[in-house]
């Protein structure tokens, strides 16, 4: 072997030994993995609300039943609780027309023999001069001035409420139940729900308040059928 050969061959190995000791070049780190929440599908539209189909009343003359007729009166008393007083034997004409329901009208009577407040000692109260006077007094009654649709199967029926002498006109918010023939007089027929607040104090019956409240909550229920023509 040569002296030239015997130097190289030292340094040859030094750089082989060197190459096979030298780390890998790092491999380029991966992407990381895109941890967000891919964006959710657009919501799909909520369904709209069914439409309320239109109760189709017909036109005429109807008369209240005073059986399936409650005017029901609440109040608060002194905090503790919600009594409430029904007037009932109501006698009442609603005339309505379909084609122009402003020019429907009603007209009620509310006798104060039918006020019941499910205890006859309350119910003398309720009569006395402390509140309604009814030996004075003995009837409450409701005029219309004003009807006017409000929406579908909804009017607001404006009047003159007349209590113990004193007249104040009250509004009406009105939902008509239903509408037909009734199954079992078969008669023309319809069927109203109304609600109103009042103050008690505006037609002279605002004793004890604020104890017992001032205000009154009114609900009311009522049927009515043309009569057969005679």
């Amino acid at each position: 072997m040569s002296t030239v050969t015997k130097l190289l061959l030292p340094l040859a190995l030094a750089a082989a030994i060197s190459a096979c000791s030298k780390p890998a070049d790092t491999a380029a780190p991966a992407a990381p993995a895109d941890t967000t929440a891919a964006a959710p599908a657009e919501a799909a539209a909520a369904p709209a609300a069914p439409e309320v189909a239109p109760i189709q009343v017909a036109s005429g003359t109807y008369k209240l039943d005073p059986t399936h007729t409650d005017v029901l009166v609440q109040w608060t008393h002194m905090g503790f609780s919600n009594p409430s007083a029904h007037f009932g034997n109501v006698d009442g004409t609603l005339v309505y027309d379909a084609a122009d329901v402003t020019k429907s009208s009603v007209e009620v009577t509310l006798p104060l023999s039918g006020l019941n407040a499910f205890t006859g000692k309350f119910d003398e109260h309720l009569r006395s001069a402390d509140f309604f006077d009814a030996a004075k007094f003995p009837t409450a009654t409701f005029k219309s001035t004003k009807v006017e649709a409000a929406g579908t199967n909804k009017l607001t029926v404006t009047g003159d409420l007349t209590v113990k002498g004193t007249t104040k006109p009250v509004t009406l918010d009105v939902t008509i139940n239903g509408a037909g023939e009734h199954p079992m007089l078969k008669l023309p027929s319809v069927g109203f729900d109304a609600t109103t607040t009042l103050k008690r104090s505006d037609f002279g019956v605002g004793a004890y308040a604020p104890a017992v409240s001032d205000e009154v909550k009114v609900r009311i229920t009522t049927e009515a059928s043309i009569p057969k023509a005679e």
